[in-house]
């Protein structure tokens, strides 16, 4: 696959690439901690160089907080064809300038930022519109461009698939573009409220907005992760009248429950998901989501329920299974809008087409989420109002040097985990409302 890219790209001629991944150490030697892959499910603490300023528009930060993320577990289990040992994970994270390239002019020294998991030109024509995660410059993967036809934005600590750029589950991190890639972050927002801006608020947050969630619609949301958890209250906030959510890990389903109050169907229980919403929902939802269910169940792509599925999927017959996205298409109404914001890497049998078709369906593949687009939104109209608060989804705070160990809570949803403040020793203390510092190898003990 790989050579069928690079024959690609010699027709295409040099990737037009405005910034480059490799990164300059520091000139004197110095270290930080880091968390690096080496295998799947091999994660360890390193010490890596300390990067330095490499490009004119770079600035370094200190990180003060970082976390998983849902996605991260696809690298966790070696999932991602273009991982190499030695690699720096992360891709939401946050901290204060430490070094500015002589380009920056926006930013000052000692600065609090919050940063966008993917690296925006900010100059391409998806850049002008502030559609950050399609941005055509930063990412020079012949692989995606294959696949794909194109490619994504460069993305932090998320492999060569995405630029190879090295992530934020460390002590520092280079920013590229950091002018345009970095949003201030004011007084009076605690870390834990404006670190999450950096992914998963704005990925749920556009999944509803761009399936086009409206007031006194019923919507389904497939996967109860943190991307789902916050989608329902999105939706809730958007006017939906009911949000119903599917998944089978009972901890998400009793949270789901009682921190938003929504309605929730164990699919271990109503294995006919489609049946149960029809039950629920006489003539079908008006929207459904699809969260990616990349917690609720093993951590690999949407992993399949039908032996059918897992038989293609063991033989490589497909990379992809299609089984969540046929039950949204036939659990909506006719007209309805059906959104996919879970992560998918390529190609699915067993498509129903004719139900898309037949139905007049709107499915709308809601693409890696623009953060630019929507975290200023995000932080005046509803963090800084009040209005959302990302305290209830926050179940943890645990040391950088927990990272491996976290890794395998995480994977396992072990003691109830929901999202993660994972600090440095950088950090400022906890915000009010928001867990105090424990350690992962004490999690469960009385």
């Amino acid at each position: 696959m790989q050579a069928a890219a690079n024959a690609v790209q010699k027709q295409m001629g040099e990737v037009p690439t405005v910034v480059h991944a490799e990164t300059k150490p520091r000139p004197n030697g110095s270290t930080m901690k880091a968390l690096a892959w080496f295998g799947a499910q091999d994660v360890r603490l390193v010490d890596a160089p300390v990067p330095d300023i490499t490009e004119p528009d770079d600035v370094i930060l200190k990180i003060t907080g970082t976390t998983i993320c849902g996605s991260d577990l696809h690298l966790y289990h070696g999932e991602i064809v273009t991982l190499q040992k030695g690699d720096i994970l992360g891709h939401e994270f946050m901290g204060v300038v430490d070094r500015i390239g002589p380009n920056i002019n926006n930013l000052k020294i000692g600065q609090r930022v919050v940063t966008s998991f993917q690296i925006a030109c900010g100059d391409c024509d998806y850049c002008k519109q502030k559609l950050s995660s399609f941005c055509d410059r930063t990412n020079n993967s012949t692989l995606q461009n294959y696949m794909y036809g194109n490619r994504d934005a460069g993305f932090f600590g998320y492999s060569h698939f995405t630029g190879g750029f090295a992530g934020g589950q460390a002590e520092y991190v280079r920013v590229p573009k950091g002018n345009v890639n970095l949003l201030p972050v004011p007084d009076g927002l605690s870390d834990e409220q404006a670190l999450y801006l950096s992914d998963v608020l704005p990925t749920s947050y556009h999944s509803v907005v761009d399936t086009g969630v409206q007031e006194g619609d019923t919507v389904g949301i497939w996967g109860l992760g943190p991307i789902g958890q916050c989608a329902a209250r999105w939706a809730l906030l958007k006017g939906a009248k009911r949000v119903i959510g599917i998944d089978r890990v009972p901890e998400r389903l009793q949270f789901a429950q009682e921190k938003t109050g929504i309605e929730v169907i164990d699919f271990t229980v109503h294995a006919d998901v489609v049946k149960r919403l029809q039950e629920l929902v006489p003539g079908g939802l008006d929207v459904a989501i699809d969260c990616g269910l990349t917690n609720s169940l093993t951590g690999t792509f949407h992993q399949p329920k039908t032996l059918l599925h897992k038989v293609e999927k063991a033989l490589m017959l497909e990379t992809d299974v299609s089984e969540i996205v046929n039950e949204m298409i036939t659990s909506v109404k006719k007209g309805g809008r059906c959104g996919i914001i879970g992560a998918y890497a390529g190609f699915t049998n067993h498509f129903n087409i004719g139900a898309l078709m037949e139905k007049g369906v709107r499915l709308i593949g809601n693409g890696q989420a623009p953060v630019h687009k929507w975290w200023k939104e995000i932080l005046e109209d509803y963090l800084l109002t009040g209005k959302f608060d990302p305290a209830f989804m926050v179940t943890h705070r645990v040391p950088l040097e927990d990272f491996p160990a976290l890794y395998k809570a995480f994977d396992k949803r072990q003691d109830g985990v929901i999202k993660v403040f994972v600090e440095t020793k950088f950090s400022n203390p906890p915000g009010p409302g928001y867990p105090k510092l424990s350690r992962v190898d004490d999690w469960g003990k009385v």
